[in-house]
Order: C-alpha cells, then sequence, then structure tokens
C-alpha cells in the first residue's frame, strides 16, 4: 500500500543542512514522510518537471516553509509510497525525465552499515562532505553519519583549506574527521594543492573513471584510497577495492552486464513499473555497466553498456579507449563518444584535455597510441581538444553535452 506520505525537499544551504539530518533520521524510523531531496539550483521548469513526474505531496522550501505540492506540480494528485520507503533520490542525468529509485530504511542502513564494517569505522568517527545531497554521494554521507552517531562536516567546496580544517595535525584533535567521499576530479585538485590527504583514516573514491596514476600518486602523498562502485540503485557504492560489500552479490550476465542482488537494492522507480519490470529481474538489477567478475569475485567494470559505439560493424566500448588515453603522458582526462557519420554509422570521436605543458596530440598521433593497445577499428578517427570537460553537479562527466560539443565540431569543419 502507498499511503506513507512523500515531501519533496529543496535543500538548503550548507547552514542550514541540520535540518535534512533530522528529516532523514525521521524518514529512516518512520516517524516523518519519506523525502525527496532536490537541488534548488536546478531551473524552474526542471524542478517543476521533477514534481510533476514523481507526484509529492508536499513541497519544503529552503526556509523550512511547507507548501502544497499542487503549487509546483501543475496539480497533480499526490501518490504516497510503500511504507518501508525512506527517499526518493533522481536518477543523475544530462537529458530527459530522471528516474525516481525509490530507497528503502532497510536497503539504506544495510549500505551505510554494510560501508562503515568494510573501512573499520568505530562509532563516534565523523565524516567530511562536499558532494551534492540530492545525490546518492551525499547522501550516503549522512546515512553513515547517523548509525555513527555524529554529525557531518558540510562544505560547499572541498580545498586544501577544507582539508586541513577537518583533519588538524594532530592526533587528539576533537571533531576531526575520519573519512571523506570524493570524485576523481577532486582528488585531482587537492593532490594539485598538496592537501594534507594523508590524514584521513580513508577515502571513498568514486562516481568517475579514476584516472591512471592517480592511485598511485595519493598513496605518495599519504592517502588510504578506497576505490567504490555503485548507483543510485544500490545505495551508492557496493563494491569496494572491487571487492562486493558483505551481503552483495555481482555477476556479469550473458549480455556482459553487471548484475547486483543483496539488501542494498532500491525497491522500485516511482510510478513507472515498466521501468522497474526491465531494471529488477528475479532480485537481481541489470546495470548499463559491462563488466566481468572474476573466479575470486573480484569485479572489473569495463564501461557503460549505452556507451557502445557501433563503428563499421565492429562495437567500440568507449570506456575502454579512455582509459587507454588516460595512461598517456601527453593526456590530462579524455571522453570518448560516438558521433553521427554517413560512412561508418558511428565516428569513435575523443576529446582531450592535454597534460600540462604538453603539446594537443594530434589525430594521426591518438590513433597510433590506440591502435598499439586496442584493434584497430577503436581508434579514434575525430580528435577534439579542450580545456576542460564539462561535468555534471554529481561530478560524472556530462556526456551529453560532450556529444553536442563533438557533433558542433566535426559539423563546422565540413
Amino acid at each position: 500500500m502507498n499511503t506513507r506520505p512523500l515531501h519533496a525537499v529543496l535543500l538548503p544551504p550548507r547552514a542550514g543542512a541540520g535540518r535534512v539530518l533530522d528529516m532523514l533520521a525521521a524518514a529512516l524510523d518512520g516517524t516523518g514522510p519519506a523525502i525527496l531531496p532536490l537541488d534548488p539550483a536546478l531551473p524552474r521548469a526542471r524542478l517543476d518537471e521533477i514534481i510533476a513526474a514523481f507526484a509529492p505531496s508536499a513541497i519544503i522550501k529552503k526556509d523550512g516553509t511547507e507548501l502544497p505540492a499542487a503549487a509546483g506540480a501543475g496539480g497533480r494528485p499526490d501518490v504516497g509510497v510503500g511504507e518501508d520507503v525512506a527517499v526518493v533520490l533522481a536518477t543523475s542525468g544530462s537529458t530527459g525525465l530522471p528516474k525516481g529509485a525509490e530507497l528503502t530504511a532497510a536497503a539504506l542502513v544495510a549500505s551505510a552499515r554494510a560501508a562503515l564494517t568494510r573501512l573499520g569505522a568505530s562509532p563516534g568517527e565523523r565524516w567530511l562532505c562536499g558532494l551534492p545531497l540530492h545525490h546518492i554521494s551525499g547522501l550516503g554521507i549522512l546515512v553513515r553519519s547517523l548509525l555513527a552517531g555524529t554529525e557531518p562536516v558540510l562544505r560547499d567546496r572541498i580545498d586544501a583549506g577544507a582539508v586541513a580544517g577537518a583533519v588538524p595535525d594532530g592526533a587528539d584533535d576533537a571533531g576531526r574527521c575520519s573519512y571523506v567521499s570524493l570524485v576523481p576530479t577532486q582528488l585531482r585538485r587537492l593532490l594539485d594543492a598538496g592537501a594534507p590527504v594523508g590524514r584521513f583514516r580513508a577515502i571513498l573514491l568514486g562516481g568517475a573513471a579514476i584516472p591512471p596514476g592517480m592511485l598511485a600518486e595519493a598513496a605518495a602523498a599519504g592517502a588510504t584510497i578506497v576505490t567504490t562502485y555503485g548507483m543510485t540503485e544500490t545505495c551508492g557504492g557496493c563494491v569496494y577495492d572491487a571487492r562486493p560489500l558483505d551481503g552483495v552479490q555481482v555477476m556479469a550476465g550473458p549480455d556482459g552486464r553487471l548484475r547486483i542482488a543483496g539488501d542494498v537494492l532500491f525497491a522500485r522507480y516511482r510510478l513507472a513499473p515498466e521501468l522497474t519490470e526491465a531494471a529488477l529481474r528475479d532480485g537481481w538489477f541489470v546495470t548499463s555497466d559491462l563488466g566481468e567478475v572474476g573466479a575470486d569475485g573480484s569485479v572489473v567494470v569495463r564501461g557503460r553498456a549505452d556507451d557502445v559505439i557501433i563503428s563499421g560493424g565492429e562495437k567500440v566500448v568507449a570506456g575502454e579507449v579512455e582509459q587507454v588515453l588516460r595512461t598517456w603522458d601527453r593526456v590530462r582526462d579524455a571522453i570518448v563518444v560516438g558521433t553521427p557519420d554517413p560512412d561508418w554509422g558511428e565516428c569513435v570521436t575523443a576529446l582531450i584535455v592535454p597534460a600540462n605543458g604538453t603539446p594537443p596530440p594530434g589525430l594521426d598521433d591518438v590513433r597510433a597510441f590506440v591502435r598499439d593497445r586496442l584493434p584497430r577499428y577503436a581508434a579514434p578517427r575525430a580528435v577534439l581538444t579542450v580545456g576542460a570537460l564539462p561535468m555534471l553537479s554529481s561530478g560524472k562527466p556530462d556526456r551529453q553535452q560532450i556529444r553536442d560539443i563533438a557533433v558542433q565540431h566535426l559539423a563546422g569543419q565540413e
């Protein structure tokens, strides 16, 4: 029965995040409504679309006042969620309406408990959070903090100053943070700034591909890095350092897609039974990621199934080409997308951020570098040099914007 009310929460500034922690605690223990955290910086039209699609019964404004959802949802009547659902999160995406993953209190708690156990975290240890609370990466820190009996330190930006303040130089400093979750872009900036990353007990690193050499560089700086893999539908990271958390099972299906089972899975997509049926099969969540699971249970992620490029009848996994390019000392970062091509169907196109102090690599050099490491058909047929890659608020590359940039660039060359 969908009888529990769902309240959309326009997240307040970081200074008011304690209120969000209280609402989350009430959502988890059943004393309050389920919550739908939303980014108030979204355009009003986009917010209205999400509210209309997810049908909350009320909207909590940034100042804490409450409005009936009809004020922002075009009058659509609300539909409650199941009594076990604590949070609805919009899955990240750059185009189209996101899906609303319904996360139960049991799944969120199971995820947080398994993560704390794997890390060997003790009660009272604090977390530093600089990730969006409307994404599972940030919300998960709040859940782990509640289980640890602490209040996280929230910052709008994780820079060297924020790290130095959160982990002061001294073993007995009161209120110090033991853990932090970062995306690779954040860690890159901290390493470049000489931040004292080695003072954390552990740094969870995920959300995007990790450039080659970054882990070694972080280790040289004294940091303990734990790589994570997961998504909203698994309540965040469910594989740490290539090993599933306790209670999580991972297998590769016949189509090459990774499948995940366990107590951390979402219940369903909000008001989208057809999407739920396609994603949840016999207790397994079918991800959009291609990968393998070794005989020892280790998980290797190759790339996203929807980022497979069909060029000349051959399948090119964009993530594999990206990983190869990122090993090149002339490349700081790279994203590979498919762009329309009348002859090949799709053209393997690389957007490259050159390494500091090196000339941008040309097309011939890029093709030669990739051909030495992957099949010839995987070598990019077009290369665009950029100063930086567009990113989503979650810290992941904005692939749709990147693809649009590539298409426009190639069209301008015709």
